[in-house]
């Protein structure tokens, strides 16, 4: 029995020195995030063109498009806001896009809206990247 004792001792011991818990246990794996040394960089996409049409992200559930419209007109003419809903709830997405007249309005909006609250919540705006093409079907005529 004090044999068994010393064991586990010397065991606890051990593992004092090395890493402990769920990072000891997942240290093995290469992507998983504790191994910061070993994961490869993640390319972000380059940063959309400046232009009237802003891309609002991190929107509440609750919030509204004239919610939206209300805080980005603080910062300059808002010609359209829109927020995407569900189609079923009629609740938002958690995203939507504010349209400005001008691209300095625009600008003022991204500096002033980006990183602030909106109905509780931390939202983001940007500069809305263009959508990419759809890609063609093989059966379908051109």
């Amino acid at each position: 029995m004090a044999m068994a004792m010393a064991m586990r001792a010397a065991a606890a011991n051990t593992a004092v020195t090395e890493l402990r818990g769920l990072r000891a246990l997942y240290s093995s794996f290469s992507g998983f995030p504790f191994n910061q040394s070993q994961q490869s960089k993640v390319e972000k996409p380059p940063p959309a063109e400046p232009s009237t049409n802003l891309f609002v992200s991190g929107l509440s559930k609750r919030t509204t498009s004239e919610g939206l419209r209300e805080a980005f007109a603080k910062f300059g003419e808002v010609t359209v806001a829109k927020v995407v809903t569900d189609r079923v709830s009629g609740y938002s997405k958690g995203f939507g896009f504010v349209n400005y007249a001008t691209i300095d309005d625009a600008a003022a909006g991204i500096k002033g809206m980006d990183g602030q609250f909106l109905d509780g919540w931390v939202i983001f705006a940007e500069y809305a990247r263009p959508r990419p093409p759809l890609p063609t079907l093989n059966n379908m005529p051109r």
